[in-house]
């Protein structure tokens, strides 16, 4: 049968999901998906029991074997699409100067739509690839470009968030629109994002940061966002140079994030990159108006900009998810920014007495339902629940030709132990080669198996 044909699948094997931060379940069952959500979830011997009946008649049947995994597709909070051919580069530079001699040169091709399609199409695979299901991008500021992007992953059935970076203030690169050409290309956008009729990819509103958008247009764009129901998304508190510049061209203001909710920008709908160097009062703002965060871990270490303290953040009832962030992130899978978030959160407990660190299992929910909550996706996705779109990756944990060695010897003692065994050599050891089936909206687009 055709993927196209396939309207019924029932999954079975050992099935890994997140319930909350500190609940994950991995068992031996069930998912049974129609049409792209899930309408069942159950143990072995629940699926035993229906598989001798008629209820599964008519259902493809997917058999997991003893070392593969189900799991939810992972959500990248915060990546930058047009940034991926710098990958890897200028990583010895400090935030604004990797911004004025790397970022917005590369940026600014993208006026090219030739160019920003043939980027893209390597983007959205990539992501997809490495188990992304979900991904809340920044663009760059060319309209046309940036539809570009949505094309491209409305083609390879990626899920996604997509923003054209609205900026203003001028600078070296001269990379800036006037702000009434800005706020029009952003409507524009909005209007033919809308217009394609995806379920899968909406827009997101993106001031880049207070450093490269005034009052005016921030409050343009707040405008925009409240008229369409959209998201909005930007960076805060990513580097301490950073911070200094936004006060002092904002004296009025206490800290960064008075800037941006003196303009509206801050509600239940806005996710923040970074937000390193909160204050208390921020924080507290934070939870209050219901803002998320998209921590991004390698970029902050790669760019020196810091550290940040997720675990006092998620203390402080502020949702949490994780993003690669490239290219100041130096890999664009998530299974990476779950590591550098496990390192992270030990260096503050060694070095702040900030504890307990993030484990393995805190990480994993980060990755899906968390990201999915970051995003306000999660009446949608991020786990394994009835009635939700099924968003999953096969994961092959000894698969041939990965770099993950299975031995004679084993600590388990139990099938319970083994399988979260499994999950745990995943998360630190597995790659790219690990993800043998992605499926979105229960649409297989990658297929290693």
């Amino acid at each position: 049968m055709s993927q196209e044909q396939q309207e019924k699948v029932v999954f079975v094997g050992t099935i890994a999901s997140s319930s909350a931060l500190d609940q994950l379940n991995v068992f031996k069952g069930f998912v049974s998906v129609e049409n792209g959500k899930i309408t069942k979830v159950g143990s072995m011997a629940e699926y035993n029991l229906i598989a001798t009946s008629n209820e599964l008649s008519g259902y493809e049947k997917v058999m997991l074997h003893g070392n593969q995994l189900l799991i939810p597709g992972f959500v990248d909070c915060h990546t930058h699409a047009p940034q991926f051919p710098n990958i890897g580069l200028g990583l010895d530079r400090p935030l604004l100067e990797w911004l004025d001699k790397y970022t917005f040169p590369l940026e600014s091709k993208y006026v090219d739509v030739n160019f920003a399609k043939k980027i893209y199409e390597q983007v959205v695979q990539r992501l997809i690839k490495n188990g992304t299901t979900t991904a809340c991008y920044f663009g760059s500021l060319h309209l046309e470009g940036t539809l570009q992007l949505v094309e491209c992953i409305i083609k390879y059935r990626q899920r996604a968030l997509v923003g054209k970076v609205s900026m203003n203030v001028k600078n070296d690169a001269n990379y800036y629109n006037k702000t009434e050409k800005e706020l029009n290309d952003v409507e524009t956008f909005i209007q033919k994002v809308i217009g394609y009729k995806s379920n899968l990819v909406a827009p997101v509103v993106t001031p880049r940061f207070a450093v490269s958008c005034d009052e005016t247009l921030m409050r343009g764009l707040s405008e925009i966002a409240n008229k369409y129901d959209c998201r909005i998304q930007s960076h805060i508190s990513e580097n301490r140079k950073e911070v200094e510049y936004v006060l002092s061209a904002n004296p009025g203001c206490r800290n960064y994030s008075e800037v941006y909710d003196k303009n509206y920008i801050l509600n239940s709908k806005c996710i923040m990159a970074h937000a390193i160097y909160l204050d208390e009062d921020e924080i507290s703002l934070f939870a209050t108006k219901g803002v998320s965060v998209a921590h991004c871990p390698a970029s902050n270490t790669r760019l020196r900009s810091g550290l940040c303290p997720v675990r006092k953040l998620l203390n402080n009832h502020i949702t949490v998810g994780l993003g690669t962030d490239v290219s100041g992130g130096d890999s664009a899978t998530i299974l990476d920014a779950m590591r550098r978030t496990m390192d992270v959160s030990i260096h503050l407990e060694l070095l702040e007495n900030m504890g307990p660190a993030l484990n393995f299992k805190e990480v994993f929910y980060l990755a899906t339902l968390g990201g999915a909550k970051a995003l306000r996706l999660d009446d949608k996705i991020g786990s394994f629940e009835i009635g939700k779109e099924f968003d999953a990756l096969i994961v092959d944990v000894y698969t041939k030709g990965g770099q993950i060695d299975q031995y004679e010897y084993s600590i388990d003692k139990n099938e319970e132990h083994y399988l979260l065994s499994l999950l745990q050599r995943f998360i630190y050891l597995g790659d790219d080669r690990n993800i043998s089936q992605v499926y979105v909206k229960g649409k297989k687009v990658k297929d290693f198996s």
